[in-house]
């Protein structure tokens, strides 16, 4: 197995981790933004307002993208565990 093979392959890993990552990562930190925002106008200060809706939508983000977020790993498991007899070369 070269070099050249175990980054191709940690470059992929790197990215499926980034995008299954990014799709449930991103909307709670939009959300947090947001809540950040309404405290700051309202002066409310209070440390926990963040945790439901945070919550809520990382809820919502993996019952509507969880089937795809699956689909992708297993994808990627996949083709990983199908190319062991070609990397063992």
């Amino acid at each position: 197995m070269s070099p050249d093979i175990v980054m191709s392959i940690g470059q992929n890993t790197l990215q499926v981790i980034g995008i299954l990552t990014g799709i449930v990562l991103l909307p709670a930190l939009a959300v947090g933004l947001i809540i950040a925002m309404f405290q700051a106008a309202t002066q409310i200060n209070e440390m926990t307002l963040t945790f439901i809706p945070k919550l809520v939508v990382v809820g919502l983000v993996l019952m509507f993208a969880g089937h795809w977020m699956l689909q992708l790993l297993m994808n990627f498991s996949l083709d990983l565990i199908e190319s062991i007899p070609e990397l063992i070369l």
